[in-house]
């Protein structure tokens, strides 16, 4: 059996983080694939590795005197091999650092420079191979993730061998430069590792343990939790639930791969389960809350709407036209509302709704700003009546007042809309009614 253990940047900061880690890893023999992430900070006033990289390397585009920079992110490798007491040397990586910024390597090869530089460390830690992530995860011309490639070269590479360290968060591209993913792109990595291999389970450490129904800044020590499937993932990830990239599903879902979200600082914690489906029940209705501020709304009206064939689409065109996606579109027998990013619609609104008016001919249009959107996610909700009214009296008792509700067909989410400043009242409101109620 094997496992794909992928580490976060705080769990790997320090020497004594480190330490951690290769007890996390020596306490599983199953545990033999490793993807690392750059060091992130130290302590709240530190500064993560790959920040450091980037500032390095806008001194050295400029054609300013980056070696004070590269001399400190230099240091912080040291540090981590001087408590870890290594024979390793990383001067010949850093000469050839200092050479390709100077020749304006690019940005992703700066940022890339972190995970590389620690699969080093980590390889040399634990005495496995390492392998260079540039060698074996690829992207197109159009810098789009080669997935077909990147199995085929991954899974023979990795074919013969017990164990390795592949660094987290970036590729190449077909002429051999260096391609990132966006941020937190360490998770992909780990992903498509876990696939190539035919991992048992994909263990992601970091510094939580999992999951949590709430955001703990609005919920003082929400509960945790334990299983939750790929689909309300992505919707809690959609409206701003963190602690994994919402892209790193995809590869391990398509071999049915679990996720297992894990706390390098709590190692006994089980963490949350990300599973394709389960039987399971949810200890809660639902499964998790997650919103987001800073929306607007268009409200279309016209009368017999509902009669003229491709009306959606022409309101539509017109926020495609100029270059505006929208998040939800609930609809009425004469209205149709379009929610859409505020300050992505601000400096284009008049443009959009001259657009509106000369596609679709509506009799008005109205505009409502400072809006926000909550996810109530739950596979639990399919099974259970009432759960859009116990969700509207929760929130009628806290005075919170219902912009808008939308429910999907799959009956795994309900969206509300309400003011920005009822947000966090309202995700209490609803938390109270479902969770605490019931503890």
């Amino acid at each position: 059996m094997k496992k794909v253990v992928k580490f976060g940047g705080s769990s790997l900061a320090s020497a004594e983080q480190f330490r951690k880690v290769g007890s996390i890893i020596k306490a599983d023999p199953e545990r033999r694939f490793v993807v690392p992430s750059a060091p992130g900070k130290r302590s709240r006033d530190d500064e993560k590795v790959t920040d450091m990289l980037y500032a390095c390397y806008a001194l050295a585009e400029e054609g300013s005197d980056f070696s004070e920079k590269l001399s400190a992110i230099r240091a912080r490798y040291e540090e981590i091999i001087k408590g870890l007491s290594l024979k390793l040397s990383l001067d010949e990586e850093f000469q050839k650092i200092e050479e390709n910024f100077r020749n304006k390597a690019g940005k992703d090869y700066a940022a890339s420079r972190g995970e590389y530089l620690n699969g080093i460390v980590m390889a040399a830690y634990l005495k496995f191979p390492f392998i260079d992530a540039a060698e074996v995860i690829f992207f197109d011309e159009e810098g789009k993730f080669d997935d077909y490639k990147t199995d085929k070269v991954l899974s023979k590479r990795l074919e013969q061998m017990d164990a390795a360290v592949i660094p987290g968060f970036y590729g190449s591209m077909p002429d051999g430069s260096v391609k990132t993913f966006s941020r937190g792109g360490s998770d992909i990595t780990g992903s498509i590792v876990s696939r190539a291999v035919h991992a048992e389970v994909y263990e992601n450490w970091t510094d939580v343990s999992g999951f949590l129904i709430a955001d703990p800044r609005i919920i003082p020590n929400p509960v945790g939790i334990d299983t939750i499937t790929y689909k309300e993932l992505r919707e809690l990830s959609y409206m701003g639930a963190g602690v994994l990239h919402e892209d790193a599903i995809f590869p391990v879902r398509r071999e049915g791969i679990p996720i297992n979200i894990r706390n390098t600082n709590a190692p006994e914690d089980n963490g949350t389960w990300i599973v394709e489906s389960t039987c399971q029940k949810s200890r809660f209705v639902i499964t998790g809350i997650a919103g987001k501020k800073g929306f607007c709304s268009v409200n279309i009206e016209k009368d017999m709407m509902n009669a003229e064939i491709g009306f959606g689409r022409k309101v539509l065109q017109a926020f495609e036209d100029s270059g505006i996606s929208f998040e939800h579109v609930p609809s009425g027998i004469d209205t149709m509302t379009v929610f859409v990013h505020q300050d992505e619609f601000m400096d284009k609104e008049q443009k959009v709704v001259s657009a509106i008016h000369r596609l679709a001919r509506p009799d008005t249009i109205d505009i409502e700003s400072d809006l926000a959107l909550i996810a109530v996610v739950g596979r639990g909700m399919k099974s259970t009546r009432g759960t859009a009214g116990r969700i509207f009296s929760a929130l009628a008792h806290a005075n919170v007042n219902v912009k808008m509700i939308d429910q999907g067909s799959s009956e795994l989410n309900i969206i509300i809309g309400v003011r920005n400043e009822d947000f966090e009242a309202a995700i209490r409101a609803i938390y109270n009614i479902f969770v605490l109620v019931q503890l």
